[in-house]
């Protein structure tokens, strides 16, 4: 049996009672398999003699004696404070709504001890701990105060001294004994028959261990050495399927559209197929750079120059190059899925413009879908204005449609009078019917879902997809979520842009920065004040969030108290699409002169009289957030300015993290910098959209481990795509029976 066959309900493991199932049900625990693969986040060493003296160099676990008890007053409540030593210093130990300790810490009493500590007042302090009687010295040497270099081995059976332990994510109601317990029982009743569900060649090749050894040795690891092989196991397996299953959907869109190519074209089913085959290996050197197999014609189509001679300006090389690949594309025998990666005002949407008149030209359909109405909206405004006159008839298509027009939207679409449709998820709706769709165009494609971006692609028959992304996608995220497309990187930005000047200003400083924007409205420009939240909020979880300043609140303080007599507007996603559209379009306009927002503007607002953008609580952004924000500004021939403010509590690492953005203006560094902060999970919304789900990998922490799964899958897939030879059968079992990362759509 695979682990994840190991279906049976949470609730047959040893000790889990109703209450728990509804603990573990708050982290999306149900049955066996996910306990098991409820992988911890850290581990803690008991197993090494830690000092007080060394209290410095993490969590102390180390052998006293209490010296006193004694209760003090802390605050309205006296507390019980034990006084220990070991052989290095002296501490306390502060017990807090814990009087029952005065019962178990017995002056001259020895214990084992592991906790966290600081100096405080005066002295070195705990009130995190935890300890456990120990033996009585056996020998007159043993009394003195020689501290011991190592605990007794195998002392307290199960108990949580002398081992390696592992420290759990966790719920309300569960404590991180209790689900060491949970996990205990768990590996008992179900582990020891697990399959291996790596290639024999490939365990041995490596010295792995089974699939039963490696969990429980990931979870209760004997010793550093046990646990390095178990992590090393573990993370090998889950990257190794990751690229498996990114090597056969490379392999299964070439081979899908080998039938069609060989119902048009006879005799092109072999030559095709051969492609397919060569394609899975092919794929891995594309994934995150910019290159093409073959060779490249260069030339555009007779609607895309006609397009390109109305411009104001001209192409850059970037461009170009982009348009070129997604010509050959397009004219593949399979269907395109491409990856058109840009900084923030590089021109993508033009490029996605020119995409879609090939399309036209072929006498298909386009749909450009964007994540809001807003930037749908103005993409469809830019459409309309460069492609009508054209003789290209372009339609909006939102949620918001009204009956009456949208009845007659969708006959045109059906009928084929539109060409080239933009809007939001409403352009996959199941009353949405296209004649002959054939290109598909995402726009921040990290908003939308595997599934939405499937049910789109559904409504044409072998729809080229074209992705595009503002937030630069670093090459171990490339290599991992879009390791089965080809990916165009516009690097360059068009001419005449200068780089925006960024400061960073701490909160008591921010009258310098309301200053400096009063200079630059004095001179006509405009400027963005963003915040982190819509409304005031007093708490967040547990954290006080009232030091926060809100986007409501401010919207009212700067139009009366700051920028008295200067139109000021709010914009945010809970305001109605039509009420955004008009403070948009006057914002646009330059009527409104201040507009204050959340991030609902760090996509798709092109404003180029704006020329400041002041970002408060700048810390609660992440890296490629403040990037796309700062890219609002800029967009005009005059110097633009970033303004980051942040909280003067900040930390010294938070300064560096935004010291980032001030060195700075490449996306690609940034996102960098942003994937080892944050993980992939939240630079890639990763996390809502379910397009990764690891376990315990890490793409950048394990990108050699990355690289060799990689390269071991796809060299399988190339000697067997079918995966039919005895030493590759178990991958194709384990595809079939126990699917990795079932719920992410990979």
């Amino acid at each position: 049996m695979f682990l994840r066959e190991l279906s049976v309900s949470a609730g047959n493991v040893k000790g889990i009672g109703p209450a728990t199932i509804k603990s573990l049900a708050k982290m999306g625990i149900y049955n066996v398999a996910q306990i098991l693969c409820h992988y911890p986040r850290d581990w803690e060493n008991r197993s090494r003699i830690v000092p007080l003296a060394d209290f410095d160099k993490g969590k102390v676990c180390t052998l006293v004696t209490v010296i006193r008890n004694e209760w003090r007053q802390f605050g309205k409540t006296k507390t019980l404070k034990v006084h220990i030593e070991d052989g290095s210093s002296r501490a306390a130990l502060v017990c807090f709504n814990r009087p029952f300790l005065e019962k178990q810490l017995i002056p001259g009493q020895r214990y084992y001890l592991f906790g966290t500590f600081s100096y405080k007042y005066g002295e070195l302090q705990s009130s995190s701990f935890e300890f456990e009687a120990a033996p009585p010295p056996q020998t007159a040497a043993s009394e003195n105060k020689t501290f011991p270099q190592t605990v007794p081995e195998n002392s307290g059976g199960e108990k949580d001294f002398f081992r390696i332990l592992p420290v759990y994510p966790l719920s309300a109601g569960l404590t991180q004994n209790y689900m060491r317990a949970l996990m205990r029982n768990t590996l008992r009743q179900y582990a020891a028959p697990l399959e291996n569900e790596l290639p024999e060649t490939l365990i041995k090749r490596d010295g792995l261990l089974s699939k039963a050894r490696a969990l429980a040795a990931l979870h209760f690891p004997a010793n550093i050495e046990q646990l390095e092989l178990a992590k090393k196991t573990c993370i090998y397996e889950e990257l190794f399927y990751l690229e498996i299953i990114v090597g056969k959907r490379a392999l299964e869109r070439k081979n899908t559209s080998s039938a069609a190519v060989s119902a048009v074209y006879p005799g092109r089913q072999s030559a095709a197929q051969t492609n397919a085959v060569n394609a899975a290996g092919q794929v891995v050197e594309h994934a995150a750079e910019h290159a093409v197999i073959g060779k490249r014609e260069k030339n555009f189509t007779a609607l895309q120059q006609r397009l390109i001679e109305r411009l104001p300006f001209k192409l850059t090389s970037g461009q170009e190059a982009a348009v070129f690949d997604i010509n050959q594309d397009m004219d593949s025998p399979y269907p395109m899925a491409r990856l058109l990666q840009g900084d923030v005002g590089s021109g993508k949407t033009l490029v996605s413009f020119l995409a879609a008149l090939k399309a036209v030209e072929k006498g298909t359909q386009a749909a450009i879908m964007a994540p809001t109405e807003l930037l749908a909206h103005q993409h469809a405004e830019n459409a309309a204005r460069l492609l009508e006159p054209l003789g290209i008839h372009v339609a909006f298509l939102t949620g918001n449609i009204k009956t009456s027009g949208r009845s007659q939207l969708l006959k045109s679409l059906a009928s084929g009078d539109i060409d080239i449709v933009l809007g939001t998820h409403a352009l996959f709706s199941k009353n949405v019917v296209y004649k002959n769709l054939s290109l598909v165009i995402i726009d921040e494609q990290h908003r939308f879902g595997v599934t939405q971006r499937q049910a789109i692609l559904a409504k044409g028959e072998q729809c080229d997809l074209l992705m595009m992304s503002a937030t630069p996608i670093p090459r171990t995220l490339a290599l991992t979520v879009f390791g089965d497309m080809d990916v165009s990187v516009i690097k360059d930005l068009p001419p005449g842009r200068k780089p925006i000047e960024t400061h960073l200003a701490k909160v008591s400083n921010e009258k310098k920065v309301y200053d400096f924007v009063r200079l630059e409205l004095a001179k006509g420009r405009q400027a963005y004040f963003v915040y982190p939240l819509i409304e005031a909020v007093e708490t967040e979880g547990e954290l006080p969030l009232s030091f926060l300043k809100d986007a409501e609140s401010m919207a009212e303080r700067l139009a009366k108290e700051v920028f008295p007599g200067v139109k000021t507007a709010l914009v945010h996603s809970k305001i109605a699409e039509e009420q955004k559209k008009q403070i948009m379009e006057s914002f646009r306009k330059g009527d409104t002169k201040i507009l204050v927002a959340t991030s609902v503007v760090e996509v798709g607002v092109d404003v180029p009289n704006a020329s400041c953008m002041v970002i408060e609580h700048a810390e609660r952004f992440g890296l490629s957030a403040l990037h796309q924000l700062r890219g609002r500004v800029g967009r005009g021939g005059g110097q633009s300015f970033c303004f980051l403010v942040y909280s003067d509590e900040l930390t010294e690492d938070g300064k560096q993290r935004l010291k980032v953005m001030l060195e700075n203006h490449d996306g690609f560094v940034i996102a960098e910098e942003d994937l080892k902060l944050r993980g992939p999970g939240q630079i890639m919304g990763t996390e809502q959209s379910g397009y990764l789900k690891l376990g315990i990998a890490d793409p950048v922490r394990d990108a050699v481990c990355l690289s060799r799964a990689r390269e071991d899958a796809f060299a399988i897939l190339e000697q067997d795509p079918a995966l039919l030879l005895p030493e590759h059968l178990v991958i194709d079992s384990v595809l079939r029976r126990a699917p990795p990362f079932l719920d992410t759509g990979l």
